[in-house]
């Protein structure tokens, strides 16, 4: 009776040969890894006339967040940093210093009203309304 052999294709190999490689790598205390970006998360919640944006950016300075507006396209950038320092009897046995971007890009139905935006942090969520703007009817032309 004959019997079948698989044979792998080159790129199965190479996925298994590094599978689960460096899966965990050394990582901050916080969780990311070092020099890594963290994640932030963003609900976004469309209204009758505005859209409600909560973005949770813990540890983040209120000057360090930048929100961009353009028509229908919203981004939100932060920039993190983090320094700890462990001292015994006036000596440094540790220090862990983390620097990083944050940012997150999206784009909605309708386009927004920049100019009645509004932005508000505390306690480590950025709050934001975004009005929508009028929806203008379209306009006919008279020809002469």
């Amino acid at each position: 009776m004959a019997q079948l052999i698989r044979n792998e294709s080159f790129d199965d190999i190479f996925n298994n040969l590094f599978q689960g490689f460096l899966v965990r790598p050394v990582g901050t205390p916080g969780g990311a890894p070092a020099g890594a970006a963290r994640p932030f998360s963003v609900e976004v919640v469309e209204e009758d006339k505005a859209y409600a944006v909560h973005a949770e950016l813990p540890g983040v300075s209120r000057d360090d967040i930048h929100v961009t507006i353009d028509g229908n396209d919203v981004a939100i950038s932060a920039e993190v940093k983090s320094q700890r320092e462990q001292k015994s009897e006036g000596r440094v046995l540790r220090s862990e210093r983390y620097y990083g971007k944050l940012y997150r890009a999206f784009q909605l139905a309708d386009a927004i009203d920049e100019t009645a935006a509004e932005a508000k942090y505390s306690d480590g969520v950025l709050e934001l309304r975004l009005p929508k703007k009028a929806v203008t009817s379209a306009k006919r032309l008279e020809i002469r």
